[in-house]
């Protein structure tokens, strides 16, 4: 994998470690499979296999909503970070073709304040519905001294069910296939240690509410716009289409998610031009003075998700899914992406 940010890793975040720690714990996941149906490490989302049961694979998924976190408190606005917790989940299980069925949320605060916990958990509901999934359960853990008072944390947990058979991945990836793009919300929730670094945010909070022409919004909205629930999108795709893999793009942008579903031999070849690149990235890109490659190696730049479909019923795609369109095509590559 040839995905590597010297931008990110300045503002904090070194995404190879990401790689090297994967790596190293794949010795002790092994251990509590003992035989078990599940898949390695590694996917979009965990498999567990369930005997009996039409050949249903349960897929699970979970995250976090990361340093984003920090605008929702420099704002003092919480009801829209639960729905970018359901996304992180339920994105993920659908790269595989399944449908989320229950969501679980954990909050751990410096003091717990009914009023803004119920605020974030309306957020989770929020996606929930969105995601078609139940929210059936969840804790919240007051953790005085551990957190500031005014700070916390949020992360979630997602099932869903997929048929074996149905399963995508890279093993159904074929040199010809069309590549679809989904257009993103924004930034969604990932690269939000270089955004604060970029705007000096922490040193500077009131950045985020002046007025951004190019934005025709505050920056603090711009940033805090929810990721966008592909749920309906995806499922829909793959309902009239031949969906062979979908992939999420999160943390490490391009050069990081799409090697995820490519198998050896192939790679994708995207015209720059055809990217249709939101103005939130152009304003960070050049507020930063962030390299292009690094750009693409870090955020979504408008490419909330790529399916990777057959080109013969890639037009069923596109009609499914609002604002969707080609992006690029699978080639055979030693380069697993290529961005010209």
């Amino acid at each position: 994998m040839k995905s590597y940010s010297e931008s990110y890793r300045k503002s904090g975040v070194d995404i190879t470690a990401g790689y090297r720690a994967v790596e190293l714990m794949k010795e002790h996941v092994s251990r509590t499979k003992a035989g078990l149906p599940t898949d390695d490490i590694g996917g979009f989302g965990g498999l567990y296999d369930i005997s009996g049961e039409r050949g249903s694979v349960l897929v699970s998924g979970t995250d976090g909503v990361g340093t984003k976190l920090k605008i929702a408190f420099a704002l003092d606005k919480h009801d829209t970070v639960g729905i970018d917790c359901v996304a992180m989940c339920v994105n993920d299980i659908v790269c595989l073709g399944a449908k989320p069925l229950i969501f679980l949320d954990y909050i751990a605060c410096g003091r717990n304040i009914p009023e803004r916990i119920a605020s974030i958990v309306k957020g989770v509901a929020d996606g929930c519905v969105e995601a078609g999934c139940a929210l059936v359960g969840g804790e919240t853990a007051e953790m005085p001294g551990f957190y500031p008072e005014n700070e916390y944390d949020l992360a979630g947990f997602s099932v869903g069910i997929a048929e074996k058979e149905r399963i995508l991945g890279r093993d159904r990836v074929r040199e010809g296939d069309a590549a679809i793009a989904f257009p993103s919300s924004g930034v969604h929730s990932n690269g939000f240690s270089l955004v604060r670094k970029v705007f000096s945010i922490d040193s500077d909070p009131g950045v985020l509410d002046k007025y951004c022409d190019e934005l025709g919004m505050t920056l603090g909205e711009a940033l805090l716009a929810p990721t966008r629930i592909y749920v309906r999108d995806a499922l829909s795709a793959i309902a009239s289409s031949d969906v062979h893999a979908i992939c999420h793009i999160t943390g490490g942008g391009f050069y990081e998610n799409i090697p995820r579903v490519l198998p050896e031999g192939l790679g994708i070849s995207i015209r720059k031009n055809d990217v249709r690149i939101l103005p939130i990235f152009d304003v960070i890109g050049k507020t930063g003075d962030i390299p292009e490659r690094d750009m693409f190696n870090t955020f979504n730049m408008g490419v909330g998700m790529i399916a990777i479909v057959d080109r013969n019923t890639a037009d069923s795609a596109l009609e499914k899914v609002p604002g969707s369109y080609v992006i690029g095509e699978i080639v055979k590559s030693s380069d697993e992406v290529r961005i010209w």
